[in-house]
């Protein structure tokens, strides 16, 4: 629960059998030994007010639009009107992926923090200059979807890679201390087709085939 890195450290130093990590490893990561295999990989789709003419934006205005360095509607071809930016609360990993993705750590100005998905896409819902993120799964059609960059959030793009806002979730074991039998079993179930639905469930999008 406290990111990426404490669990590439854990498993270096052989705290835990497997680390998880919403990040790729650093080049110094793999000389010291670190595999990573990814499991699922998180689209997080940036929603507004189905009311909202806005149908697409680049990931540059997405981050000036969190940060309030745009404060207009009509400044990104939308109608006049203050923009509401809507996030979740600090910890979340979707709060986490979209500031990493979008380069906006620490600099986000949020109208409010909500404490779950739900509540950030029922803000956007009742709010026509609202915007906000979520994790592509759980998104309805009491809001709107934008393109980023002209690409549509899709569990496909997300696959190719097309769409921009999106992160891995991967394992990260160490070559110095082999799996015990019950770790790799573990391992190859969750990298297996057999655990899609689970991670579908989940709100991510699984990769193997």
């Amino acid at each position: 629960p406290t990111g990426s890195s404490t669990g590439i450290e854990a498993a270096k130093n052989g705290s835990a059998d497997i680390g998880l990590a919403s990040r790729a490893l650093k080049d110094e990561e793999v000389a010291d030994g670190l595999k990573s295999t990814t499991l699922a990989l998180d689209g997080i789709a940036i929603i507004v007010n189905p009311n909202n003419p806005v149908a697409d934006l680049s990931v540059e205005q997405i981050a000036q639009l969190a940060t309030g360095e745009i404060t207009n509607w009509a400044d990104v071809g939308g109608t006049d009107g203050q923009v509401v930016f809507m996030g979740r609360e600090a910890g979340s990993g979707t709060r986490d992926g979209f500031e990493s993705i979008t380069g906006t750590k620490d600099a986000c100005k949020y109208q409010n923090e909500l404490t779950s998905t739900g509540e950030v896409i029922a803000a956007v819902a009742s709010n026509p200059n609202a915007i906000g993120y979520a994790s592509l799964s759980a998104v309805d059609e009491t809001v709107k979807a934008i393109t980023v960059g002209g690409v549509e959030p899709t569990e496909e793009t997300v696959l190719d890679g097309s769409y921009a806002i999106q992160r891995n979730f991967n394992f990260i074991v160490s070559d110095s201390t082999p799996l015990s039998e019950a770790a790799q079993a573990f391992v190859d179930f969750a990298t297996s087709a057999d655990a899609s639905d689970l991670i579908a469930g989940a709100g991510a999008v699984p990769v193997a085939e």
